[in-house]
């Protein structure tokens, strides 16, 4: 069979739109979706949002303390720590016994 005329498939697996950088813009949308997460978790839903944003920093750091990390990665996972931080003591004082009755 003459499929292909010699050009076959098996020389470029992948397809030559694709050529942005795995470790560029990706890290960095990230970790601008981080902080937007945790800064909107101190307002609303701080206990799904705070995770959100500690994930979406840590990824965006390259899962990794080590090497140079960027900011708003950094910042994503601090504000998202504090975030749930905050939220889990909220849960707790809101749990005991005894708050808002009488």
């Amino acid at each position: 069979m003459m499929a292909g005329f010699g050009h076959g498939t098996r020389r470029y697996p992948r397809s030559r739109s694709r050529t942005w950088s795995r470790t560029g813009p990706d890290r960095a949308t990230l970790g601008i979706i981080g902080v937007i997460c945790a800064v909107a978790g101190f307002f609303v839903l701080g206990i799904v949002l705070g995770p959100v944003a500690i994930v979406c920093g840590w990824l965006a750091m390259g899962r990794s303390w080590a090497g140079s990390r960027s900011l708003p990665a950094l910042v994503a996972f601090v504000l998202g720590a504090i975030d749930t931080l905050l939220a889990i003591v909220w849960l707790a004082g809101a749990a005991t016994p005894g708050n808002g009755l009488f």
